[in-house]
């Protein structure tokens, strides 16, 4: 059985457990560096590449499956021990084990790859300058210090005129832009992101509000020196494009959404937002403090009293009714591995009200139907009808609170919109940077 590599919001899993060996010790301090072997599955052969590091205090393991997706969806190893040179590296997403032994010469590791039960040999070697597999994109790689611990893996395709920076969205690193980016070239010097929590980014126990992830966006643009870029964002990457629009946007040209325009980039009062409004009762709560004056603490309770928990109440009042009419509530889910860094993510989500400066707001809406529901031309019709019936209050609101950005909606696309409709992308995207000062 081949590796599953989880797109969207999987791989995101932090590794917490440190070597337990003593500082002298070889294999533990071996182990360091970048890993590569070839797994033979059924289906064909897929070379892996692990990145062993030491990450703020913590050891990082960090997979990369790159004759599936390349090094634009990694898995990060939630369970790491070497006992002293034992290895064994658990990946829950993946329900999916490696186990074994490092050479006495610290330069191979021989052992077993486990998934779903299925057990196949797998012979580590550690790469070198010259031997290690990378991706076939051209672009130069850079570590860039944005905060106290924490770098971000910065890419830098090349190109010339007004700078664009690409931002992944959740689960994927900024190589999910090489080949939209080589597009972009001709025209743009291109840059990419990969956020904290990500990939070869630092993965820190904090720093993961939207305010926070886009300070680290606005750290790399002082770092490169860049004046005025155009911030296109994928998915959720719509946090970080809003809270720079909302509160730095003479800092950027223009922001561009792809798919990311939802309840995470724009706040709509009269729409159900059940996470977010949980999520903003939380820190109002944990902000009291007897530390703070009665005038700070009647503002947060007032605050709370007229506008949070009753926004609360009518959500959850909306999710118990939601889930009431389900077929399949008395059905438990199967186990799911609980991840460190997309708990942090979703839990930093913020309500951003006002963005300013110029937008491009790209949906994919309504979504690619399957194959059995393109064939059925009524069914289709009432699919597609629910999806914009769920999807338009949003957009609507966000084109009517922002005047001056432009909406548009691609049918039958896919989230990944900058690969399904690559090139009516594209005509949008130069569209609308051309118009920039």
């Amino acid at each position: 059985m081949p590796i599953l590599i989880l797109k969207r919001v999987a791989s995101l899993g932090l590794a917490l457990i440190a070597f337990p060996a003593l500082p002298g010790s070889v294999a533990a301090q071996g182990a360091f560096g970048t890993w590569q072997g070839t797994l033979a599955t059924a289906q064909r052969p897929l070379r892996l590449v692990f990145d062993v590091a030491r990450d703020n205090g913590r050891v990082k393991v960090v997979l990369f499956s790159i004759d599936q997706s390349g090094f634009q969806s990694p898995s990060t190893a939630d369970t790491i021990t070497v006992e002293p040179r034992a290895v064994r590296l658990v990946f829950s997403r993946l329900r999916s084990t490696f186990e074994g032994t490092m050479s006495a010469r610290g330069d191979t590791i021989s052992g077993t790859w486990t998934q779903q039960g299925a057990a196949h040999p797998l012979a580590l070697t550690r790469a070198t300058a010259q031997t290690a597999w990378g991706d076939s994109s051209s672009h130069m790689i850079r570590q860039i210090t944005v905060d106290t611990g924490v770098s971000l893996e910065v890419l830098d395709w090349g190109g010339t005129g007004r700078p664009v920076v690409l931002l992944a969205g959740a689960g994927n690193t900024a190589h999910v832009f090489d080949a939209f980016a080589r597009k972009l070239i001709g025209r743009y010097h291109v840059f990419g992101i990969t956020r904290r929590g990500f990939g070869r980014s630092s993965a820190p126990m904090s720093g993961y509000s939207a305010d926070r992830l886009a300070n680290d966006v606005l750290a790399v643009l002082d770092s490169l020196h860049l004046a005025k870029p155009v911030l296109v964002g994928h998915s959720i990457a719509g946090e970080e494009l809003s809270s720079i629009g909302s509160r730095r946007a003479d800092r950027v040209a223009g922001l561009v959404y792809l798919d990311a325009g939802y309840g995470y980039a724009y706040y709509d009062s009269a729409q159900q937002n059940t996470l977010i409004n949980m999520y903003d009762v939380q820190r109002k709560l944990a902000s009291l403090s007897p530390a703070l004056s009665p005038r700070a603490l009647e503002t947060i309770l007032g605050d709370l009293l007229t506008t949070s928990l009753p926004l609360m109440e009518r959500d959850m009042r909306m999710w118990a009714r939601d889930l009431a009419a389900r077929p399949d509530r008395d059905v438990t889910p199967p186990v799911f591995a609980r991840d460190f860094v997309a708990d942090s993510l979703f839990a930093g989500e913020q309500k951003f009200t006002a963005i300013h400066g110029p937008v491009l707001a790209i949906y994919a809406a309504p979504r690619t139907p399957s194959a059995a529901l393109a064939k059925d031309s009524i069914a289709l019709a009432k699919s597609d009808s629910a999806y914009l019936a769920a999807v338009m209050p949003q957009i609507t609101a966000f084109e009517r609170a922002t005047p001056s950005a432009r909406m548009v909606r691609i049918p039958h696309s896919d989230h990944y919109v900058f690969r399904s409709n690559e090139a009516e992308v594209l005509r949008e995207l130069f569209a609308f940077i051309d118009t920039l000062p």
